[in-house]
């Protein structure tokens, strides 16, 4: 089954998505990494305040399947997460690109934005990937 791909959104090799709205980077997971790991169970999210450099690990999702650490798009400090996520991991699930956002970044270069894939260059990768 395809995935759904938001084309708004640029993806990072690891299925994290990241969407620019206002000043500020929201990012979530994919649609084929949330279907991949299945019925999630526990999202572990960062504090606000906390800063990170593109690449590292802010987050944890989990599933009856396998735990997975989930990676900062770019470098910035994060200006809320999504505590809905907390009691309702299956939101993810549902609406991976939308209601199933994790964080809002302040990037600290909004420029490392474009370091991303885009929606056609991520495509590419699942069809490399499911061969």
């Amino acid at each position: 089954m395809a995935s759904k791909i938001d084309p708004s959104a640029r993806y990072l090799k690891t299925h994290e998505w990241a969407r620019i709205e206002g000043d500020e980077i929201v990012c979530g997971i994919s649609d084929h990494a949330q279907s991949a790991m299945n019925d999630l169970v526990y999202v572990e999210l960062p504090r606000v305040g906390a800063t990170y450099q593109a690449g590292e690990a802010f987050g944890v999702v989990e599933s009856v399947k396998a735990a997975s650490d989930v990676y900062m798009p770019v470098s910035g400090t994060i200006t809320a997460v999504n505590t809905q996520l907390e009691s309702k991991p299956e939101i993810i699930n549902q609406d991976p690109y939308q209601r199933g956002w994790m964080i809002r970044i302040k990037p600290d270069d909004m420029a490392e934005f474009n370091n991303l894939l885009d929606a056609d260059a991520y495509a590419r990768l699942l069809n490399e990937t499911e061969k």
